[in-house]
């Protein structure tokens, strides 16, 4: 298992985005096609928790908050970059999705939440905005951005 092997599996999810507009509306889909539960999750969960443990995951931390791109843009990721934060019960700093988020919930500890879903998919519409916020423990997100754009606000 290494960063390889995430790509790998990250890949179907981009591939499955590919030629979606990015709304709440894709949130039923994604849960039915990569369900919390899954081997596939599990093995997402597994791969997060070994890329911490080794230092590809999460690099950088603030307020907080450990995060990092694992995945700039790419074709093989139909253009999407892919970050990783680690939060436990902590506000993020507010930002917009120019093109729109897709957010992959992963908790640590039962009954965390990013800001209101437990586990599974979130996916914020372009232009919207927010302080991503982990409540009730710990948990993983990975970010799903169209292009890589985000933008941070003060």
């Amino acid at each position: 298992m290494s960063v390889e092997r995430l790509h790998e599996v990250l890949q179907p999810v981009t591939q499955w985005l590919a030629n979606e507009a990015i709304g709440p509306e894709l949130t039923e889909g994604l849960n039915s096609n990569f369900a919390a539960g899954s081997d596939w999750y599990q093995e997402v969960l597994s791969l997060c928790q070994q890329g911490i443990a080794e230092g590809w995951v999460c690099q950088h931390e603030q307020g907080g908050i450990k995060y990092g791109r694992v995945f700039k843009p790419s074709a093989e990721l139909n253009n999407f970059s892919v970050d990783i934060v680690f939060m436990k019960d902590v506000v993020g700093p507010h930002h917009v999705h120019p093109q729109g988020e897709v957010d992959l919930v992963l908790p640590l500890t039962e009954g965390a939440a990013f800001d209101g879903t437990s586990e599974g998919w979130k996916v914020y519409p372009p232009e919207s905005a927010h302080k991503p916020t982990v409540t009730g423990g710990e948990a993983f997100v990975i970010y799903f951005l169209p292009n890589g754009e985000i933008k941070f606000t003060r």
